[in-house]
């Protein structure tokens, strides 16, 4: 991986030297700083940087040349010489103007929050939809910067008379390719997207539901989708582990089978290019029959990374628990319920408190996808919403038909069964979908 610095085009390696600096503004800000901070450094992290120092500056007004006021950038400097940094992430978004006047003032590289997320998200993609995915987003984060990537081309004047800039010709040239390379990513999403739209169809004929996992970044999905599942997604306490989408197969009670499936992680000021790029992946998200929300409940900005989550659903037309608005005639939003993760980092008196919280709400659920405790009851919670539009079905089986009691209790849930001469009265609980396949096969 590597972080490219958009005049001279060298980059900084892993392992760079850097210091994290954030704008806090009264009023606008949905955590404290120090959460913020701390978060940047995990994003941080996750590529390998050396963050020597984190500092947050109070910002009255944004300056639309800086971002700070000229005293914070002294500062900004300062520290970045104290702590021989090399790279300055600001967790913030920037403007193309304001990241080169930080980078002259404070003479070391500067990328904001956008930059450093699309960086992780480029160093991650495994597939090839995800791969165009993150070059899509890039390029469209790039196109707005490119007026300081061609300083070298000065003695170059495109136009007539003095109406031409310097590099005109060479910034224009560049652009086309930009926009030629995104007409072209597009086309290729294009045709994933139908792909995957024809997977889901054929998925939506079968009677199986879908269940999508979504949740801030470490928030736990993979490792709950790996107990759920038996898989081996990669796990581990770092922001954006995983990013493509994965889907399993499940058994849950009362199910023969639901089709589970793991979406990327979302992040606080998530960039709007890679929501527009990952559309296409998070629409398994919009098709579901029910979305669990994982949270880290031990997270002390829990509620804040709720709302962060429920915001971006938002912008993906997911109205969680009705908060969000939908369009006349748009087909209402799959149901939701929480899924409390990381009860095992709580202590005796935390997890009382959140166990009383989870006993007023009806769509919640604590557990500890680590340790498995409490994972049963999230499959019944989730049986529960898939079997809820289900009918109870009095069916009356020849003892000798062995085959189509096992295939009862394999696909639904038998509640009640008893023999009378040589037939046995079943009480089953099946979808209308289930039941009609029994219907063909054994009736």
């Amino acid at each position: 991986m590597a972080v490219f610095n958009r005049d001279s085009q060298d980059e900084v390696s892993r392992g760079a030297r850097a210091i994290v600096v954030h704008a806090e503004t009264r009023g606008l800000d949905r955590r404290d700083s120090d959460a913020r901070l701390e978060e940047a450094r995990g994003l941080a992290l996750a590529i390998g940087i050396d963050v020597r120092a984190a500092q947050a500056f109070r910002v009255r007004d944004l300056k639309p040349a800086t971002l700070f006021g000229s005293g914070q950038v002294d500062q900004i400097a300062t520290l970045a010489r104290q702590e021989d940094a090399e790279l300055i992430i600001v967790d913030n978004s920037l403007s193309p103007v304001q990241q080169s006047n930080l980078e002259k003032a404070c003479e070391a590289k500067v990328i904001d929050r956008t930059g450093l997320i699309l960086e992780i998200f480029g160093e991650r993609a495994a597939t090839n939809e995800g791969r165009l995915q993150v070059e899509l987003a890039h390029l469209d984060y790039q196109a707005g910067r490119l007026v300081r990537s061609w300083t070298h081309l000065e003695r170059q004047r495109g136009g007539f008379g003095f109406l031409g800039g310097p590099g005109e010709t060479q910034i224009e040239a560049d652009r086309r390719m930009i926009r030629d390379r995104m007409a072209k990513i597009r086309r290729e999403l294009d045709q994933v997207t139908r792909t995957r739209g024809l997977h889901r169809a054929r998925r939506q004929r079968a009677p199986w539901p879908v269940i999508a996992l979504v949740g801030y970044t470490n928030a736990g999905k993979s490792t709950l989708f790996n107990r759920l599942t038996g898989a081996d997604v990669m796990a581990e306490d770092l922001l954006f582990a995983t990013l493509d989408p994965t889907m399993r197969q499940i058994a849950l009670p009362g199910l023969d089978k639901a089709i589970l499936s793991d979406t990327v992680g979302f992040v606080s000021d998530l960039p709007t290019q890679l929501i527009a790029a990952f559309r296409a992946t998070l629409e398994e998200v919009l098709s579901a029959d029910l979305i669990v929300h994982v949270r880290d409940i031990a997270h002390p900005d829990s509620e804040a990374q709720r709302d962060d989550v429920l915001e971006v659903l938002g912008e993906l037309g997911v109205a969680g628990e009705g908060a969000l608005d939908r369009g006349e005639g748009d087909p209402a939003p799959p149901p939701m319920i929480e899924a409390w993760n990381k009860l095992d980092l709580l202590d005796e008196e935390a997890a009382e408190l959140i166990q009383e919280q989870a006993a007023r709400r009806e769509n919640v659920v604590i557990l500890s996808a680590l340790t498995g405790e409490g994972v049963d009851r999230l499959q019944r919670m989730i049986s529960d919403h898939m079997t809820c539009g289900a009918k109870v079905y009095d069916l009356r089986i020849p003892v000798s038909d062995g085959a189509a009691l096992a295939w009862l209790h394999e696909h639904g849930e038998v509640l009640h069964s008893t023999i009378s001469a040589d037939v046995m009265n079943v009480e089953v609980r099946l979808s209308d979908a289930t039941f009609a396949r029994f219907a063909k096969a054994h009736i």
